[in-house]
């Protein structure tokens, strides 16, 4: 338990954040992870659903939203009491897939955190796309104007959605392409010096997006393996981690020079239970293991529970 004492030295005790939450959703394969500081929630998405549930710290896990639109829900943003959340459609949900979206989607959905609904504002982001054929909006980011910034894991774009809901291609470039049938460009954070941090699955690096100039970016210089790099929390400006999935890995990296480059200053081995992304709650780092690698093989039966994780480097 922690405590504190107010001015009249009466102790008032608040239960400690938990170092593990453990939630059962049979065939859930959550992806994204938030953490709702003033609903007191984690929100968690559905890979194999659609759907976006909310955990509690004893465990206790409720339907948040869902919706027909929402074929396979990735990552998840909250910006004010605005709920962001990725949507694509990789054919993992036998109910909503359709040949006609299946690895061709990336839609944002837009939802109010705080009185959610089952009709959420939904946006065609692959619409601005057309020639790449494939698409799977995965994360988001978003700026101190309130620009969202999503990544598209099978085409090599990065799409930009202003607080008007317009949509546009903020980065288009051949040199972010992944091999065919692997995962790109994937965790995205913003960095209030004015620029984007964004990870690459296939090939574990992470590019450094100038906001006033996207097609500036760099690749930040690191000589720690990120393979399989997948969600990113920027802890303060000078510190980024890093989850790799199929290393189960969150790497704490450090720089000294705006993340030109930037060198490892420690590790947190996870469960090999396919960690994805992190959520920060009062200054603390969890990570979430989504188990996506038994939904990938057509492991059976279906994986029915779940943990948030408190990450101790």
């Amino acid at each position: 338990m922690l405590s504190s004492c107010s001015d009249d030295d009466d102790a008032v005790t608040t239960p400690a954040a938990p170092a593990t939450i453990t939630f059962t959703q049979a065939g859930l394969y959550p992806e994204g992870v938030q953490y709702d500081a003033p609903n007191k929630r984690f929100l968690v998405t559905s890979l194999a659903t659609g759907k976006i549930g909310q955990v509690q710290d004893d465990g206790t896990y409720s339907l948040f939203a869902d919706n027909p639109a929402l074929v396979s829900t990735i990552g998840l943003h909250i910006d004010g009491n605005l709920l962001l959340v990725a949507v694509s459609d990789p054919g993992a949900n036998p109910a909503r897939t359709s040949p006609a979206t299946q690895r061709k989607m990336a839609h944002l959905a837009i939802y109010n955190r705080d009185t959610p609904s089952n009709t959420p504002v939904v946006l065609d982001l692959d619409a601005a796309s057309p020639n790449h054929p494939n698409h799977f909006a995965n994360d988001i980011a978003v700026d101190a104007q309130g620009n969202a910034y999503v990544t598209d894991s099978f085409a090599p774009v990065i799409y930009k959605v202003t607080p008007n809901r317009t949509v546009t291609v903020f980065l288009d470039n051949t040199q972010l392409t992944a091999p065919a049938g692997m995962f790109g460009l994937n965790g995205i954070v913003y960095h209030p010096d004015g620029y984007l941090l964004v990870a690459k699955s296939d090939n574990g690096a992470i590019y450094k997006v100038p906001l006033n100039n996207p097609a500036g970016f760099t690749q930040v210089a690191i000589s720690q393996n990120l393979a399989a790099a997948d969600g990113l929390l920027l802890q303060d400006n000078n510190t980024l981690q890093v989850v790799s999935n199929a290393q189960a890995r969150v790497f704490r990296l450090v720089t000294t020079n705006g993340f030109t480059a930037a060198t490892l200053s420690g590790t947190f081995v996870t469960q090999p239970q396919f960690p994805t992304t992190l959520a920060r709650r009062d200054g603390t780092s969890y990570v979430l293991y989504a188990n996506l690698d038994a939904l990938f093989s057509g492991r059976t039966p279906a994986v029915s529970q779940y943990s948030i994780n408190r990450v101790d480097f």
